[in-house]
């Protein structure tokens, strides 16, 4: 931990406290996927959705708005501060859920989603504009691995309770429940979360400082590549999740046991955010992100030969799930590392790294999922693309030496200082 410098009086907030908020603003995003995957089916027979892959588009623009929205809110709250833009979001939140409720047509509904992402895309962003205000280096990895395991809970019970909802009520209640639990994170936040914004740090709303800003974060060479990277690994993870309800609950004939896969495989991938946790601050972010990162290469062209001659559901899920682990290491260290180098100008390095991130995530998720032939074989195929290129990716920030642990010197850009 840092010496909360961000911050004069003492962080009012306990370790365990600030891990499951952060968590929870960032899980309501995820919330907005998951929960209503085993739904996807049924909206789209009352709204009339005649092509099954049309009903990915509630997830994929989603997903798309919640990547051009995430430009904004970062420069925002280097000006402002976190606490007005995150109350903002969760309000926007809220409301938004509340009008995918109400929606009678698809698309409508595919309206609603994109304000919704549009809106609520600061629940990404800021969470990790305030874990970079209080912490750094490996120790900021770590937090941000006990982050994404406590927020791996939404995907474990997320479609179970939105199967839930559905057997006792209509797939519209699901949105409602969305409301409710915004609302709640919304009063936590505003009750117990303090201004963390350094008071030096504060940056003048003017588009060309905005923009400087933005462009000195994809110039760094130590964060450029690690930030196209992941973009890269999570457009495969999209895909995925685009097509998931069609692949595991009707190809492989899963059913009405797809939420339960679904989550167990959310589990594990919990339990390796737990794991990075422990062991990134002996070995650092660097040697155990690119390590997985050769994980998930190897295991995707594995399990892609595999598919080309038929597998079952049987075979699919270890090997999917161990692909799935390996993006846990690389998502969280990744992000970490490319974050490190802008101690002053966090908001917006976060929100321009969301923008990429997210943009090129869900659009290569959309296009992945749109590729669905009724078998895995385009998505293990992106899988494999994806983990190549971010190798590619990796070595342009590394100049070509990997497995290193770096010890900036003081003043250098990753040491936390202003590039």
């Amino acid at each position: 931990m840092t010496s909360d410098t961000a911050n004069p009086t003492p962080f009012p907030m306990r370790g365990v406290e600030f891990v499951v908020l952060m968590a929870a603003l960032q899980a309501l995003q995820a919330l907005s996927i998951d929960i209503m995957l085993p739904a996807l089916g049924e909206i789209s027979s009352d709204l009339s959705v005649v092509d099954p892959n049309q009903r990915q588009l509630i997830v994929g623009v989603f997903l798309i708005c919640t990547g051009l929205g995430s430009l904004f809110p970062g420069a925002i709250a280097d000006r402002y501060g976190r606490r007005p833009v995150l109350l903002f979001a969760t309000v926007a939140y809220v409301l938004s859920a509340l009008a995918c409720a109400l929606v009678t047509s698809f698309p409508m509904m595919l309206a609603a989603r994109a304000v919704s992402g549009l809106c609520t895309s600061a629940l990404m962003v800021m969470p990790m504009t305030v874990i970079r205000d209080r912490f750094e280096g490996d120790r900021m990895a770590s937090m941000q691995s006990l982050v994404s395991m406590t927020f791996m809970v939404v995907p474990m019970i997320a479609p179970m309770v939105g199967q839930g909802v559905m057997l006792v009520a209509g797939w519209r209640w699901i949105f409602g429940l969305i409301a409710v639990l915004g609302a709640c994170v919304c009063a936590w936040t505003a009750l117990r979360l303090p201004e963390t914004l350094h008071p030096d740090y504060r940056q003048e709303i003017r588009p060309r400082v905005i923009a400087t800003n933005m462009a000195l974060t994809l110039r760094t060479r130590e964060a450029a590549g690690y930030l196209f990277g992941v973009a890269f690994v999570q457009g495969a993870m999209f895909g995925y999740i685009n097509s998931a309800q069609q692949l595991v609950a009707e190809h492989f004939g899963a059913g009405f046991f797809f939420p339960a896969v679904f989550g167990g495989m959310a589990l594990v991938m919990a339990s390796t955010n737990f794991v990075n946790s422990r062991i990134v601050q002996r070995f650092g972010a660097r040697r155990v992100s690119q390590t997985a990162l050769f994980g998930y290469i190897l295991s995707s062209v594995l399990h892609f030969v595999l598919a080309l001659n038929g597998e079952t559901l049987w075979v699919f899920i270890p090997l999917m799930t161990f692909s799935m682990c390996m993006m846990s290491f690389i998502g969280s260290n990744f992000q970490s590392i490319a974050i490190q180098p802008f101690a002053r100008t966090a908001g917006a390095a976060a929100s321009i790294m969301s923008f990429v991130r997210m943009v090129m995530g869900s659009v290569l998720g959309a296009l992945i999922g749109q590729a669905y032939d009724g078998t895995p074989r385009p998505i293990l195929a992106s899988m494999v693309i994806a983990g190549l290129t971010a190798l590619i990716f990796v070595l342009y920030s590394e100049r070509g030496r990997l497995f290193r642990r770096l010890n900036y010197p003081a003043g250098h850009p990753a040491a936390g200082k202003r590039p």
